[in-house]
């Protein structure tokens, strides 16, 4: 199932190790949508279903549909035919490929005693492709320099807007230039290093480390003075961030939600809230222009919305 990459593959408009493991139709059709003028932000591939990509937003149907061995080969293709190395990651639903490209999967589980045991006969398989953009972030910057770099700030979206993106970027500058802070990356799933390139960063990458774990290594032994982590949530993450709070290291973090409601309604996010992790809470619209919309609530307005004593989603909107 891996392709060959030959002289007739000369626009790279897709990273190299995605480039390895799709079959040439579907590149074709690929590479027919990106000449015709649309950025190519996903490629879901289907068992027996036609494929189709996302670009701004946007669905976009192809012609093209993978047979049953054409998806077990596939997906043996991505694992680097070693499941059994991936089999942590593929559970909790995804693969990551070189340079922290993220490969969502599904499939028929099972499951014993309601813990999953293993995936297979995968179904779906989403390639999402991430593009660096360092020009963006400075608001989210200016609200941590603003907090005196003692509260943390929380950046939210739904899935899709780009809040790895963001994250990193903020990360890189919040490292660089020059006053850098050390800033250290909890990168569980190996998506927000690769952005992180400069040798000049300030940075200090924790690669595959379970949230929880590397917050404490950050804290008790790399002496961080900014910690970055992607889509926290769960209680241990939050704890783990509380007490690494309550040394004075404050926090740039994201998390899935819609609103700045549905966000305090998280049990997780909530108790971060009442321990004071974050003095701002960011939530991000993508633009037109490669750059984000900001909605900024602060404490007492995320308080007041948490408590029903009052508050708006648009404490403020920076664009």
């Amino acid at each position: 199932m891996a392709v060959t990459i030959t002289a007739e593959r000369k626009i790279r408009f897709l990273p190299k190790s995605i480039e390895r493991i799709l079959p040439y139709k579907l590149y074709d059709e690929v590479r027919g949508v990106f000449e015709r003028g649309y950025p190519i932000e996903e490629i879901r591939i289907r068992c027996e279903r036609y494929a189709s990509v996302t670009s701004d937003g946007k669905n976009i149907a192809l012609s093209t549909a993978m047979s049953r061995e054409q998806m077990n080969a596939l997906f043996a293709d991505i694992c680097d035919n070693s499941l059994y190395a991936h089999r942590e990651t593929i559970n909790n639903g995804y693969v990551t490929l070189e340079g922290g490209i993220r490969v969502g999967v599904c499939g028929r589980a099972t499951v014993d005693g309601g813990r999953l045991l293993g995936i297979y006969d995968i179904s779906s398989i989403n390639i999402r492709i991430p593009h660096a953009i360092k020009s963006v972030g400075e608001p989210v910057c200016r609200l941590l320099r603003e907090n005196d770099n003692s509260r943390g700030v929380l950046i939210y979206a739904p899935p899709g807007e780009g809040k790895s993106t963001l994250l990193s970027s903020v990360c890189a500058k919040m490292a660089g230039g020059d006053s850098p802070l050390r800033v250290c990356v909890i990168d569980t799933r190996g998506e927000l290093a690769p952005s992180l390139y400069d040798t000049h960063l300030c940075i200090d990458v924790l690669s595959g480390y379970p949230r929880g774990l590397g917050i404490e290594i950050a804290t008790r032994t790399m002496n961080a003075q900014l910690i970055a982590c992607d889509e926290i949530g769960d209680i241990a993450e939050a704890e783990a961030i509380i007490s690494s709070q309550n040394s004075g290291v404050p926090f740039i973090a994201s998390a899935h939600a819609d609103n700045i409601h549905s966000l305090l309604m998280r049990t997780a996010i909530a108790k971060l809230h009442t321990f004071r992790v974050f003095g701002s809470y960011v939530g991000i619209k993508r633009t037109g222009n490669k750059d984000f919309r900001y909605t900024v609530t602060d404490w007492e307005e995320a308080d007041a919305i948490l408590h029903g004593s009052g508050g708006s989603d648009n404490s403020g909107v920076w664009t």
